[in-house]
């Protein structure tokens, strides 16, 4: 399976919170494919990360290590301008950008835990650092078929919200999905070999779910290479006409 659909070339890839977890996994199986032939990782700290530094040591300049902190839009338009010298054209973004927890705060159960810091904490990195991660590299994603993929939540689906809860983790993310769905609709006009997709990875061992972890069904906690290898094969079979739609780690689509 090529990587996206409709890609004949080797592929030019960039994964935006790449420095561990999800995104780390991700860089790992991005450079064990032969059809790829650089990937530009990005993170606050991506040149000083114990696990990306080991990466480069194994691949050389086939990674590229990028700093970029994604909630700062000066910063992104910079990041745009360094990868586009590099790279003058991107097959695949997938931003895995998203926070549940922070520290000071909890993903709130009720209303009284509520509070504006930790709604646009959790907004500024779930739901705006994607979108606008996407704005500054639109010019490098047309022409030639392309996908920007970031991971979602299936807590983000309005009509799949039965348990209440998580306010702000809810909310940021639907608002990405509506954000996604957005930009697939003008993409559609600019490049019609684009595709935008919202994807769940499903839980996954990482600092994000570690404090849920124990309400999580056996066999349903899934390690970072799972995940990465299920949103790989979700990018790989979805193309143009399915852009702007919302999917599982299984290949289900999710409802809005």
């Amino acid at each position: 399976m090529s990587l996206i659909p409709g890609l004949s070339d080797n592929a030019r890839v960039l994964i935006c919170g790449a420095s561990r977890g999800i995104g780390l996994a991700l860089c790992k199986a991005m450079l064990a494919r032969d059809d790829v032939s650089r990937v530009c990782a990005v993170s606050r700290h991506a040149r000083t990360a114990e696990g990306l530094l080991a990466l480069a040591q194994a691949h050389g300049e086939r990674l590229v290590l990028l700093n970029c902190d994604a909630r700062d839009e000066l910063a992104l338009a910079a990041l745009a301008s360094e990868v586009g010298h590099a790279c003058p054209h991107l097959h695949l973004v997938i931003s895995t950008l998203g926070i549940l927890h922070q520290e000071g705060s909890k993903a709130e159960k009720s209303l009284a835990q509520l509070d504006l810091s930790s709604l646009q904490a959790s907004f500024a990195t779930n739901a705006f650092a994607p979108i606008l991660l996407l704005k500054h590299l639109l010019p490098l994603l047309r022409n030639q078929p392309a996908t920007f993929a970031a991971l979602s939540a299936r807590v983000g689906s309005i009509g799949d919200n039965r348990l209440g809860g998580w306010y702000s983790y809810r909310a940021s993310k639907a608002a990405l999905n509506q954000l996604l769905h957005t930009a697939s609709i003008e993409l559609k006009r600019l490049n019609p070999n684009a595709t935008v997709l919202a994807l769940h990875p499903g839980t996954t061992d990482t600092g994000l779910s570690r404090p849920f972890q124990g309400n999580v069904p056996e066999g349903k906690l899934f390690e970072p290479a799972f995940a990465a290898q299920c949103v790989m094969e979700q990018v790989g079979r979805l193309g143009p006409s399915e852009s702007g739609s919302f999917w599982g780690w299984d290949g289900e689509r999710i409802a809005w």
